[in-house]
């Protein structure tokens, strides 16, 4: 093969962005290259899936909360708990969904240490996308490959 083409069929394969919307400050499109800019975090996990049996990996990369924090979720800061009234809703290519609320992730509740993963037993995933990586789910299905989009929701209105 040539190497322009070689190298035209490795431009045909755009870099994995993910889309973060909702009730942010600064919407933004982050692909994985983006993502080191955050402190690194590194799992091993194991988890159950339901078609290979138990998975063993190690993840890297930095926490869920970290990035969206960076996005300005849209709390009031005039009602100390508002932040708990957030969900967030993450989206991998494939059309898998999972469904986590801010306290699972805030340091001051849950503190669950997910990741926004960029390498997976030490390959990295710029074309495949980030994956969500939850190291205290028993069952793997809440690990998001690919993912596109994470939007995050107040739900409903403070003064409801």
């Amino acid at each position: 093969m040539s190497q322009s083409l070689a190298a035209a069929g490795t431009a045909a394969v755009p870099m994995a962005e993910v889309v973060l919307a909702g009730d942010l400050a600064r919407p933004s499109r982050l692909s994985v290259a983006d993502l080191p800019a955050w402190p690194q975090h590194e799992a091993a996990v194991s988890f159950e899936c339901a078609t290979s049996g138990i998975q063993h990996h190690r993840f890297t990369g930095p926490l869920l909360h970290d990035v969206l924090l960076d996005a300005g979720p849209g709390f009031d800061p005039a009602r100390r708990k508002d932040r708990l009234r957030f969900l967030i809703a993450v989206r991998g290519a494939d059309g898998h969904h999972a469904l986590l609320s801010w306290a699972e992730i805030d340091p001051d509740f849950g503190r669950a240490p997910v990741l926004l993963a960029v390498t997976i037993d030490d390959n990295p995933l710029d074309r495949a996308g980030p994956q969500l990586v939850l190291p205290q789910d028993r069952c793997g299905a809440r690990h998001i490959s690919g993912i596109n989009a994470i939007r995050v929701d107040g739900g409903y209105p403070a003064s409801w």
